[in-house]
């Protein structure tokens, strides 16, 4: 039996977040390998929690600085060990290797966080990405956990090109697999909404993810306003999980600006609006919203920062504008030309079949570990940064943790 084990910072939620549609891909891609997964973590559920029971996934909530973790990774003996992001790997990775020393170390980054942190680092202070702002204190950690983990799975082709070339990652220890997104078969295509049969414009996101909020703010206050004269009939709606009290606030049923907060059905959501909005201005990895986009034929127009890394230099899926007027006057475009509309669809499809195909990437990521299980004691040799990174830094990372379990007593 293959088994595997997923430590996650938080539980999955896939209707909240891309974070949580990217794990449940990953989820499902090992379950049609023969794996028996296991998933834990030590966050609590909430209402938005997807129930990994239901397909089979064994939970189990784990503790931090504590010993019991080490009695049940030694029982469970997985073949396999995902982390979730860095975090959970600084947290866990040393007792995994102690207790499991042959298991392979899998990293999800999800995203690049040290990309994004030097991102809203450089538009507060209103400049560009520069060097010292990159080389920040979470790209120290999350840089070393890379080369402490055997394989480090990366969403984008951007963050490869930046690992690969400032950081001096060696190819080996990095992986490629985007959004995993199942054909969409015509049949599907022709049922979706018409253009007759759509309205408004919307975006969603997780209101505690700070591109997403920021964006929200830039739509009421810059694009929305000039939308709205333009076309006084239309509405902008905003959907999104975890909605604090300052953002229904901007709730304005009179200015066509309406907080939806979560939507139940996101697929029912986008299929019912005609053009979605996401104008992003910083961020990292892959939008999650311009994929499902796509996916259910809502043309949209969003940024550089939103469209990053997605569609491999191919027509986008309606408009990239960076300044504030081009992007209204392109979303006015979008929403009152039919055939502009239409077009900015196939876009979406075409993108979605070359830079998304699932059967593609699934493949190319098994191959990949095969390959490392079955020289793994070569594999690691190769990453001596690796060993003297677990050796060093995960020695004051271990002797803390013990530290705080003993008082903890």
């Amino acid at each position: 039996m293959k088994k595997l084990l997923i430590i996650g910072f938080v539980w999955p939620e896939p209707n909240a977040t891309a974070a949580g549609s990217r794990m449940l891909q990953l989820i499902k891609l090992f379950q049609k390998d023969g794996y028996t997964i296991t998933f834990g973590s030590t966050a609590s559920k909430t209402e938005t929690t997807f129930n990994l029971e239901n397909i089979a996934i064994n939970t189990v909530k784990i503790e931090l600085n504590n010993t019991s973790f080490d009695d049940f990774i030694k029982e469970l003996n997985p073949k396999i060990v995902v982390f979730d992001r860095y975090l959970t790997e600084e947290q866990f990775g040393w007792r995994v290797s102690e207790n499991c020393p042959n298991a392979l170390r899998i990293l999800d980054t999800e995203d690049l966080h040290f990309l994004r942190n030097a991102r809203i680092t450089a538009f507060k202070q209103q400049t560009k990405v520069t060097l010292p702002i990159l080389m920040n204190e979470v790209a120290k950690r999350e840089i070393a956990s890379i080369y402490r983990c055997d394989l480090t799975l990366i969403i984008s082709s951007y963050e490869m090109k930046l690992l690969k070339k400032v950081f001096k990652i060696n190819k080996s220890l990095v992986h490629y697999i985007p959004f995993l997104v199942d054909p969409i078969e015509p049949s599907t295509i022709v049922t979706l909404p018409s253009f007759e049969k759509r309205a408004n414009f919307m975006t969603i996101g997780n209101f505690r993810h700070e591109p997403n909020w920021n964006a929200v703010l830039y739509l009421k206050n810059d694009i929305w306003p000039l939308i709205r004269k333009q076309l006084p009939m239309a509405e902008m709606h905003i959907y999104g999980a975890y909605v604090p009290n300052k953002a229904q606030q901007l709730h304005n049923v009179k200015e066509g600006f309406l907080i939806k907060g979560w939507a139940e059905n996101a697929e029912t959501t986008f299929k019912n609006s005609k053009v979605c909005l996401a104008p992003l201005r910083f961020g990292a990895g892959l939008k999650g919203k311009l994929i499902d986009a796509m996916k259910y034929g809502a043309p949209s127009v969003t940024t550089s920062i939103g469209a990053e890394a997605m569609h491999q230099n191919l027509p986008w899926n309606g408009f990239i504008c960076d300044l504030p007027q081009d992007f209204v006057d392109r979303a006015v475009e979008l929403y009152t030309k039919k055939e502009v509309w239409s077009e900015a669809q196939k876009n979406g499809f075409t993108i979605l079949k070359k830079c998304y195909d699932k059967a593609t990437y699934e493949e190319k990521l098994l191959k990949k570990i095969v390959k490392i299980e079955h020289k793994i004691e070569k594999h690691r040799l190769k990453n001596f940064m690796g060993a003297l990174l677990m050796h060093h830094s995960l020695k004051s990372t271990k002797y803390l943790a013990k530290w705080i379990e003993e008082k903890n007593k």
